[in-house]
């Protein structure tokens, strides 16, 4: 059974930065997609970035392009967010996500979320 545990949320300024790490057991990151997703209260989920191991070409939401940045590390399984220039719109629950193949469906497994606030 594939487990995902977040961690890395917290509080922080607007224009900061933090960084998510989702390690990973029950499954060797292989040839998967993992991801990050996240809900705030009262918004729809969004993807907000994914990894193809296939070919390790990266994905994001147009929101985040160029202030977030996803990476692995195969070694440890675990999946980061690197999230910079951080915005109070960027406050929701984040939640690392697995699928088998190419793309992040979010119809794989999902960890039990970590929150990030944002402050202004």
């Amino acid at each position: 059974e594939v487990h995902l545990q977040e961690s890395g949320g917290g509080l922080v300024q607007a224009g900061g930065s933090l960084t998510l790490s989702c390690r990973s057991s029950g499954f060797s990151l292989g040839d998967i997609a993992v991801g990050w997703f996240r809900q705030a209260p009262g918004k729809e989920r969004e993807a907000v970035a994914c990894l193809s191991s296939r070919d390790g070409s990266t994905t994001y939401a147009d929101s985040v392009k160029g202030r977030f940045t996803i990476s692995r590390h195969s070694a440890k399984n675990e999946v980061y967010l690197q999230m910079t220039s951080l915005k109070v719109e960027d406050t929701a629950s984040y939640y690392c996500t697995l699928d088998l193949g190419p793309t992040c469906g979010g119809l794989g497994s999902w960890g039990h979320g970590t929150q990030v606030t944002v402050s202004s």
